[in-house]
């Protein structure tokens, strides 16, 4: 596999520190992520190696035996990270195929972050494939997007065989509306919030309930952020309840309640 040539586009490489700790701490809360010499692939690093370079620091610290490995198209971004290699965090070249080390053989975590925007929609189940083939049998694809600084982001979390969930996480401190993700959604979502898909209707009930909770700001956003998706459990939208990662303005609901029509 590693002889053969990547399968994608060189993205503009944006990347900056602490992008994307927001979903490294989703991905450091699965349990996976115990398990002994678990492999997570960072693919599509960017021009900076810092992402692999955080999410290995992040995750070494639950698990000492975590295996990054971060995966670029571009040689001169491999060569970038090999600069910087060491025990625990290495670096290949590669696309939506997913290489993988000698001796190696699937993944327990892929983050594709930022990848897929640029593509068009029609090629996204194609990526989503090419990269669940690559799965553990109980590995997880995180394939999301966020805003330069890591305020506003969104993610899809598949399985090997069909998307899970779908999850968004926010910086409460400067929200104005949770609709703000708009522009961050996944490319699989990000052409369908308009109304009649599910996404939009998604968006919308919870643009009500930050909305109708406004009092609660006086309180901090914090609380009126555990309101809202309180009121989004109530009105029956399959939210995971779970309040500790709500308070990190993060709220996941089923994929199929999202999932484009």
């Amino acid at each position: 596999m590693a002889n053969k040539k990547p399968v994608g586009t060189i993205t503009r490489g944006t990347t900056n520190p602490n992008r994307l700790r927001r979903v490294d701490r989703f991905i450091a809360a699965a349990p996976i992520v115990r398990k002994p010499q678990c492999v997570v692939v960072d693919l599509g690093f960017g021009a900076s190696p810092i992402t692999a370079i955080e999410l290995q620091d992040r995750l070494s610290k639950i698990n000492s035996s975590i295996r990054v490995i971060g995966i670029e198209i571009d040689r001169e971004r491999v060569q970038r990270g090999i600069e910087v290699q060491r025990p625990g965090l290495s670096f290949m070249l590669g696309g939506f195929e997913t290489p993988l080390p000698a001796g190696i053989t699937s993944a327990d975590v892929i983050r594709a972050f930022n990848v897929l925007r640029q593509y068009d929609e029609s090629e996204v189940a194609a990526a989503w494939a090419q990269m669940q083939g690559r799965l553990s049998p109980d590995g997880l694809l995180i394939e999301g997007t966020c805003d330069e600084i890591g305020r506003l982001s969104s993610w899809v979390t598949l399985g090997r065989e069909a998307p899970k969930t779908f999850t968004i996480s926010l910086h409460l401190g400067t929200l104005e509306t949770p609709s703000q993700v708009a522009e961050r959604l996944p490319k699989a979502l990000i052409h369908r919030n308009v109304a009649g898909e599910k996404i939009h209707e998604y968006l919308v009930a919870l643009d009500k309930a930050w909305a109708k909770n406004s009092p609660l700001s006086s309180f901090g956003a914090v609380q009126r952020w555990l309101a809202t998706c309180e009121d989004m459990a109530r009105l029956q939208w399959p939210i995971a309840v779970n309040r500790k990662r709500w308070r990190l303005g993060e709220l996941t609901v089923d994929w199929a309640a999202v999932a484009p029509k």
